[in-house]
């Protein structure tokens, strides 16, 4: 009876170990199936959380996440704090078109003030039109804080002919990104934390494919920051620089004497001599055929009168009366 009591006392010791392993495989898919729907919601952005994902993700957000919710790409802080009202972002552009007597010192001019302001120059076109003047484009990239400033200098460097500018409020944008980024690093980290404890194989091979899709949508996210970042730290400035026509001189600032009234009326002269000389050469052929037909003309009218006045010979002598 004891050997029975020990037969029968064993099979449940080894029945135990497939119910772990399968309590373990459930517990494993419970949570691929977890990071699976935060991964969906985290990478649209959109959708409703449940308190309990939201208890799990604060925690890894304050930590993983502080970086990035706390600093802007170019290192400044951005979150605002308790009590605080929240920063403003806005980015600013401006085109102005300005006539100058010289393009190349005024393209110096727009470089220096950009350069004096903490700015750059990030393109410059200058050509030559019609080899009497010149045109420049250029594209300035200048601070917030020294937009207007820079602006006043700029039209001051010669006679403004158009000006349009524009600002676009992004806060809202700028806010959303950075809240999404403290999400993805969140998400991100969980993904990883699952790859540390996974045993399997095939757990492993899913983890990743779930956590480069994850790195890849959280390095759009950076991506979206850093060019907002750098928008609403610099603003646009589209300078067209051009000189003004040598035709289009006023008349009223040269000043006539004699001398450039006697040029004015030779040239006048000579002009019209030009044009009759041309008029008569177009019309010497006309000319000389009606020359030569009035001449055969007087020609034939000189001979017809003398053959009809020519008199006659007479045929036979007259006879003399016969005699009484």
């Amino acid at each position: 009876m004891p050997y029975e009591r020990h037969t029968d006392s064993h099979p449940p010791a080894r029945s135990g170990r497939p119910r772990a392993r399968a309590l373990a495989a459930a517990g494993v898919l419970v949570a691929l199936l977890a990071t699976g729907a935060c991964g969906a919601s985290d990478s649209g952005g959109q959708g409703l959380r449940s308190a309990s994902d939201d208890k799990a993700a604060a925690p890894a957000a304050a930590g993983a996440g502080a970086d990035a919710a706390g600093k802007s790409a170019d290192g400044a802080s951005t979150a605002p704090k308790p009590g605080s009202a929240v920063a403003v972002h806005v980015i600013r552009t401006a085109t102005l078109s300005i006539e100058v007597r010289s393009v190349p010192k005024a393209v110096a001019v727009a470089r220096g003030a950009a350069e004096d302001a903490g700015g750059l120059v990030t393109e410059e076109t200058t050509e030559r039109v019609d080899d009497t003047h010149d045109m420049s484009h250029l594209v300035l990239r200048v601070p917030q804080a020294r937009y207007d400033e820079v602006l006043r200098e700029l039209a001051g460097s010669g006679k403004l002919l158009s000006r349009t500018s524009n600002a676009k409020d992004v806060t809202g944008q700028v806010v959303d990104v950075e809240s999404r980024i403290a999400t993805q690093r969140a998400s991100v980290a969980r993904v990883r934390d699952l790859m540390d404890k996974a045993e399997k194989l095939t757990d492993v091979v899913t983890l990743e494919g779930e956590l480069s899709s994850r790195q890849s949508d959280l390095e759009s996210l950076l991506a979206q920051q850093a060019s907002l970042a750098d928008r609403t730290s610099l603003a646009t400035v589209t300078l067209e620089l051009s000189e003004p026509d040598e035709d289009g001189k006023d008349p009223e600032d040269e000043h006539t004497g004699f001398l450039d009234a006697l040029a004015g009326g030779w040239d006048a002269f000579v002009t019209m001599l030009r044009w009759i000389a041309v008029a008569i050469g177009a019309t010497a052929p006309f000319l000389a055929a009606a020359a030569v037909l009035l001449l055969l003309w007087r020609l034939l009218r000189g001979r017809l009168p003398r053959r009809r006045t020519a008199p006659r010979e007479p045929s036979e002598a007259p006879q003399a009366p016969p005699a009484p």
